[in-house]
Formats: structure tokens, C-alpha cells, sequence
């Protein structure tokens, strides 16, 4: 049974586009001679549509391209995700489409409604499996969450006669996903004794980025094909459900080219550059299903801003991007030397103004309401809120996107100013912590050859340099010992009392812990950002701002 699926990257609410996209990538699978062709979850409207369900019209539009979609279609059958409306309730459901009309609706049974997932807010659940014929192999749809757990749907169709579950998915990538959706996958096919079909979008939709990386089991558990990460692809796996052997070919290629198609046995990416490879993508899609072209962003010299120039270089084109120096009387010659370095070796656009006289100008306007005070914080956010005005002003002007560079560390402590460095339309690194913006710099230098990010630059201690001789350690403890506490706190959930029994001071905890949930009202302002952790600020973990708990 030759079985193509297919990797798309569509687009929430452009219904007629991923219309498109869908039949396109039928039509590739019907001259690779496949048996039965697959499209990810909620193709048709692109995942997660969230509210646009509550719109009448949006939903209509839905089935009508379903409809269309299903009378394009032969006698190979063609799997599409899609928003279905019945008995005035509303499915996350997969059409089966053959001989120009939908043949049967496979009801999605288990609702996720945890982390960025509120399925349970929109749908109702389907009760019956749905097993298909198809190349003259028993077949049984599932959906996503449908295989996150034991028994269920998939045990369903398997005692229905399935010999092969096909499961399709909208699955958000995070740091060790491909392990856990594998384990499971595993579980299902050795329990069933079935061939397995795993099938992901890819894309960046707002937070969320879906990585691909599509798979087949075979009753063994052992994965015998694989699609791309982070690439649209129509893959291609030849399996022998009869005689249970492995794959006779495994193939991926564009979905517009799938003659020209490669053998997909290449490696997977390691950790740092999923991650990677996840923050580019995110990045990229973001930018442009947002209508921009261009991107902007404050080179301040540090790493941080040299993370998010690297990644918008790599995602939009060095032509697309321009770095900004905004030089103070408090940054170091150094740091403009390194930004300017920095710019040249990614070959961006390079921009400085300098704000002294602007600083000037607020300290004159609030000379009466701050005389006899100190000089401090207020000051100090002052030029950081400076550099968010003059990044918008030429947003506004040139109509280029500007990327904020605050990375998870920052926004978890509060250690960032709204409207200052927190300004912008999307926060690139807003789920990287500190310790991994190094190692992910690290990585990129590697993976070019040359160091694109100046040594200098991950060699000098962190500063904001909105003071003489500043060092964020002044404020904060090292990011060694912060990020791990935060991780358990912000990721894990875990206690003060868990934490400290882990090694850390007591005191240091509470501390860190206070400034995060004083921050919150901070991170409800901030842009949204590329999710590469399993618990992201936002959707993932949802804190009221005024409360009183600690610990």
C-alpha cells in the first residue's frame, strides 16, 4: 500500500487557500500512484481557529470547501481535516472524500483542553470509530489528542478491523515532543498489532510553531519512514500490511514536486537546532502570514538582540532586516563596535541613532515633578522607553515589523520595561531562557563556520548599560542558578519547598519566585513569542495578576 502524506502549512482562516493547498497535494498524490492520501487536522480552516468557530460564516465556509475538495476527488480516497457542523454542535472532524463526494466524517473523540489547547471550549466529542477501505487495507482515522493515552479510539478501530491507523494531527512543537508523540504512537501499535500512520502540520500559527516530522510504525513499534522537520513535504512510505515488512520506499519532496522527491533517511536535527530551526520558522510565518515584509529590531550590542538578528536573518533574508543601534551615554563603545560587527556579518540593514538628546528632553520636561528625588529605576526605564518610541516610530514609517528581544528569563523576573524593551509586534525568544540564548548562539556559529555572532559579544558579562558599570547580576542572581529555578517553578509547577530540597538557597527562591508573580501584569502586555518549551508564558500558563498566594 502506497500511502502519501501529506505535510502542509496552512493558514488560519484563508479557507480557499488551504482549499488549494489540499488539492494540490491530492493531485501530487494521485501521480505518485498513492492509495490513499492524507491532510493534516483542521487543514481547511487552519489550526487553532479558536473563535472564528463562533462565526456562522466561517464554518459554512468550511464545509463548502470540503465540498469542493471532495467533488475534485477520484477512487483513491483523500483524508481532510476539517470544522464540521451537525446536529447544531460543531466536530473537529476528518472527511473522507472519494468519487467526487464526502464518504464518511470521522469525529475527533478526545478534546485537549490544557496548555494552548481549548478544544473542549468549541467541540463536542464523536463515540464511533471509522474504519475506511483503502488499496484493499482496513484503515482507521484518528485525530491528534485521540492517541494521547491508553485504549480509545484507536483501540476502537483496530477492533473494528483497522490493520492500519492513520492519525492526523495540528501538534505544536516543543523541546522532546517527537519522544513523547512516538512513545505513544508505539504503544498504540504494538497494542493493536497495526501498521500506523502519523501524519503532522508544520508551520508557525501566533505562539505555536508544528514541526512535521511525520512518522510510520510498524506493528512492531519501530519507526520505518519518516517526513521532514519544519518542512511542507508530500511524504511518501510503501508498506506491505499483509506481510508486515518494513517500507519498499520511503520518499519526501514539495508538495508541488513530488516527482523530484528525495530519500527521506536523513538525521534528525539534534536539540539545539530543532530549537533552532523552530524559532526561524516561527518567526518567518509569523512575519509574513501578518502581511509584513520587513523586520526591525534594537541591536543593543548583548546577545540577546544578536539571537534575534541571527534568527531574522535566517527567516526573512538579510535584506529584510535592520538592525538598530541607540547608543546612550552609558553604553560602552564596545557594544557599538560588536553590534555594528554583528550587522556586517549577517549582511542586515544598519541604522544608529543616538539618544542622548532625547534624554535630555525628558530629563527637562520632568526636571520639576523629579527634583529633590534620586536618581534611579525611573530614569534608568527612561531610555529603554525612548528606544521602544523611536523602534515604532519607524515601524509606523516603514512599515516593518519590530521583533522584540527580551528572552524567558527576563520576562519571568520582570527584568525587562513595558514599552521600553518589551515594545514590539512579536518577542522571538520570549520561551528561551538565558542560558540557552548562549548555547543557541553557540550553535549558529557552528553551524556557519564562522562566528556570525563576535566572541565579543558571548564573552562579555550581561548588561542593560542604562547605568554606569551595570551588570545584570547586580539585580539578579547568576543566570546558572536563576534559570534552573525557574524552570521548576514557571515549567514544572514545583514549591518552594521542592526547590530548596533540590540544593538552592532559600532565600534566593523566594526572591525569585516573588519577582515572577510580581511580574505577571507585565507578561499580559508583552508581544507573543515562538513556544519551545512544554510550559511557555501565555496560553500554557495562565496566572491571575492580582492574587495572594506564595509558595
Amino acid at each position: 500500500m502506497r500511502l502519501a502524506l501529506a505535510q502542509l502549512n496552512p493558514m488560519v482562516g484563508d479557507v480557499a487557500a488551504n482549499a488549494a493547498a489540499v488539492h494540490k497535494a491530492y493531485g501530487e498524490g494521485l501521480r505518485v500512484g498513492a492509495d490513499l492520501v492524507v491532510t493534516p487536522e483542521l487543514v481547511l480552516t487552519g489550526y487553532p481557529p479558536e473563535d472564528l468557530v463562533c462565526k456562522g460564516g466561517f464554518v459554512e465556509a468550511s464545509q463548502r470547501a470540503l465540498g469542493d475538495v471532495a467533488a475534485a476527488t477520484r477512487g483513491v480516497p483523500l483524508v481532510v481535516g476539517f470544522v464540521e457542523a451537525h446536529s447544531n454542535r460543531l466536530a473537529n472532524a476528518a472527511a473522507v472524500c472519494r468519487d467526487g463526494h464526502v464518504e464518511a466524517v470521522y469525529r475527533k473523540q478526545r478534546l485537549p483542553n490544557y496548555g494552548v489547547f481549548d478544544e473542549a471550549r468549541y467541540f463536542h466529542p464523536g463515540r464511533d470509530p471509522l474504519v475506511i477501505q483503502a488499496g484493499g487495507v482496513a484503515v482507521g482515522i484518528t485525530i491528534c489528542e485521540d492517541l494521547w493515552g491508553p485504549g480509545g479510539p484507536p483501540a476502537q478501530a483496530c477492533a473494528a478491523g483497522a490493520k492500519l491507523l492513520v492519525n492526523i494531527n495540528a501538534s505544536p512543537y516543543h523541546r522532546g515532543k517527537r519522544a513523547e508523540r512516538e512513545s505513544l504512537a508505539r504503544h498504540h501499535a504494538t497494542t493493536c498489532e497495526a501498521w500506523l500512520a502519523y501524519l503532522n502540520a508544520v508551520g508557525g500559527q501566533d505562539e505555536v510553531v508544528f514541526d512535521g516530522d511525520s512518522f510510520v510504525l510498524d506493528p512492531t513499534g519501530e519507526v520505518v519512514a519518516r517526513g521532514p522537520q519544519f518542512s511542507p513535504a508530500l511524504f511518501v512510505a510503501d508498506i506491505d500490511v499483509a506481510q508486515g515488512a518494513a517500507p519498499r520506499s520511503v520518499t519526501a519532496g514539495g508538495a508541488a514536486s513530488a516527482s523530484e522527491s528525495a530519500v527521506t533517511g536523513e538525521p534528525r536535527l539534534d536539540e539545539l537546532a530543532e530549537i533552532y530551526a523552530a524559532l526561524v520558522l516561527g518567526t518567518g510565518d509569523y512575519v509574513r502570514k501578518n502581511g509584513f515584509e520587513r523586520a526591525l529590531l534594537g541591536l543593543s550590542g548583548g546577545v540577546d538582540s544578536a539571537l534575534v538578528a541571527a534568527i531574522a536573518a535566517d527567516a526573512l533574508g538579510a535584506d529584510a532586516v535592520t538592525g538598530v543601534a541607540m547608543p546612550s551615554p552609558y553604553s560602552s563603545p564596545a557594544s557599538l563596535v560588536d553590534a555594528k560587527a554583528l550587522a556586517a556579518n549577517l549582511g542586515i540593514g544598519w541604522l544608529e541613532l543616538g539618544i542622548e538628546p532625547v534624554m535630555r528632553a525628558f530629563d527637562e520636561a520632568l526636571r520639576e515633578p523629579f527634583a529633590r528625588t534620586e536618581t534611579g529605576l525611573a530614569e534608568e526605564n527612561l531610555q529603554s522607553r525612548i528606544r521602544g518610541t523611536l523602534l515604532m516610530a519607524l515601524s509606523n514609517k516603514r512599515g516593518d515589523i519590530v521583533l522584540a528581544t527580551g528572552n524567558k528569563s527576563e520576562y519571568a523576573v520582570g527584568y525587562s520595561t513595558l514599552y521600553g524593551d518589551m515594545a514590539g509586534g512579536f518577542a522571538v525568544i520570549k520561551d528561551v531562557s538565558k542560558t540557552l540564548v548562549y548555547q543557541l548562539c553557540h550553535h549558529r556559529n557552528a553551524a556557519s563556520g564562522d562566528p556570525l555572532i563576535p566572541p565579543a559579544i558571548l564573552d562579555k558579562a550581561p548588561s542593560a548599560e542604562l547605568r554606569p558599570d551595570q551588570r545584570d547580576t547586580d539585580s539578579l542572581p547568576p543566570y546558572d542558578e536563576l534559570d534552573p529555578i525557574l524552570e521548576a517553578y514557571v515549567e514544572l509547577d514545583r514549591s518552594v519547598r521542592q526547590i530548596v530540597a533540590e540544593g538552592y538557597d532559600t532565600a534566593t527562591v523566594r526572591r525569585v519566585i516573588a519577582l515572577v508573580d510580581r511580574a505577571e501584569y507585565k507578561r499580559r502586555q508583552a508581544a507573543p513569542g515562538v513556544k519551545i518549551t512544554p510550559r511557555a508564558f501565555g496560553k500554557d500558563r495562565r496566572l491571575p495578576i492580582t492574587q495572594a498566594w506564595s509558595g
